[in-house]
């Protein structure tokens, strides 16, 4: 089992950058593959980006392509979403999430391959 919490949220301006962290608790966090998402007032909770168990591998949500990079400190038990140039439609809640895996290069873009969630930290975006 592993705990999750995520920090590093905050305001901000159109075209900023924020870095997301999440810091996990309990054993083995080099087993588990890892995830962002983020929900927006009213609606459902969006993938945002993903990172493999090796860290060889990362896949990303559309609208965040090209903006946002993951990466992962397994020494650290931590996992980042650096995020710039912000837009206003990146405002949400942004949660982390694991799953454990024995295959190390895959990624998980589902909400629901996810098996341990943290409580989410709010990114606002002002324009």
């Amino acid at each position: 089992q592993v705990q999750l919490v995520e920090s590093g949220g905050g305001l901000v301006q159109a075209g900023d950058s924020l870095r997301l962290s999440c810091a996990a608790s309990g054993r083995a966090f080099s087993t588990y593959a890892m995830g962002w998402f983020r929900q927006a007032p009213g609606k459902e909770r969006e993938f945002v980006a993903a990172i493999s168990v090796s860290g060889s591998s990362s896949d990303y949500g559309g609208s965040v392509k090209g903006r946002f990079t993951i990466s992962r400190a397994n020494a650290k038990n931590t996992v980042y979403l650096q995020m710039n140039s912000l837009e206003p439609e990146d405002t949400g809640v942004y949660y982390c999430a694991a799953v454990r895996t024995p295959t190390r290069s895959r990624t998980y873009s589902s909400s629901g391959s996810y098996d341990y969630w943290g409580q989410g930290t709010q990114v606002t975006v002002s324009s």
